[in-house]
């Protein structure tokens, strides 16, 4: 594996795959991705890009290869453009899976370079909410992603301060009705203060360590990409947000250990 970029060649198989070993091969990344881009079905693009984020979740070695399969299959700008939907849920899946395919370091600065300006848009401004009016588990995936998106790259936090995004997330760390919504936005401004080289930038556009500071009582917890939670389209659960972590036994995997499936922080 290349680890500047995070690329990497898929194993060679000397035998077809069969049964549920099927369900995460690389190869399946085109259908879900042809879906995305023939699809007007809500429901269908929000179950093909839930089923991608699940593929492209947690540190088990497909969920590399699914990563890399989707960048080399250009997925990537696929996902983006489904940013600017209007449905909630579909913003909500193609978020959270833009954050998984983000693990890889070559999407990281991709997705960065090309996706942080929509991301910023879908933000609401403290209890302003943008035309979409985007519900509370969709703001909170978005503000995760853009974390994740930033994290270790100073390039990405960077782009960020320059795209405006500031104001925004200062706004939601002090007026959000929401501790979730403002729990995650403190946690990317916090990130993005730790980088001592940006504070110059930060400072020049008058902001200072007061406006990163949190604004709530508790405390900012890691994200644990080892436990993670089963991503289910809404209109299967009759539009209710239900998750259920996993604890099934997984199929068979090169390694023999379970399967990460998809968080939904």
């Amino acid at each position: 594996m290349d680890r500047k970029y995070g690329t990497m060649d898929l194993p060679k198989r000397t035998e077809q795959m069969k049964g549920l070993e099927l369900l995460y091969q690389p190869e399946v990344v085109r259908l879900y991705l042809s879906l995305l881009t023939c699809s007007h079905n809500h429901n269908t693009l929000e179950a093909a890009a839930g089923a991608l984020q699940n593929l492209a979740a947690g540190h088990w070695a497909w969920s590399s290869y699914i990563r890399a399969t989707v960048r080399k299959e250009k997925g990537l700008p696929i996902l983006v453009e489904l940013l600017c939907s209007d449905v909630d849920k579909v913003v909500r899946a193609v978020a959270i899976a833009l954050r998984n395919l983000a693990m890889d370091r070559r999407n990281k600065d991709l997705i960065g370079s090309y996706a942080l300006r929509d991301l910023v848009g879908n933000l609401p401004c403290g209890q302003q909410h943008p035309a979409k009016n985007l519900e509370g588990d969709t703001v909170v995936s978005i503000l995760n992603t853009i974390h994740e998106i930033i994290t270790d790259s100073p390039e990405n936090a960077r782009a960020l301060i320059q795209g405006h995004a500031v104001q925004k997330l200062v706004s939601i760390n002090k007026s959000s009705q929401s501790p979730r919504e403002t729990k995650a936005a403190s946690h990317v401004l916090q990130t993005i203060w730790a980088y001592k080289d940006l504070r110059h930038m930060l400072n020049k556009a008058g902001w200072n360590k007061s406006h990163f500071k949190v604004f709530l009582c508790f405390p900012i917890m890691q994200i644990d990409k080892h436990q993670r939670f089963a991503y289910f389209p809404t209109q299967a659960l009759g539009e209710r947000k239900h998750f259920i972590r996993a604890g099934r036994p997984a199929v068979g995997l090169m390694d023999n250990k379970p399967p990460p499936l998809d968080s939904w922080v």
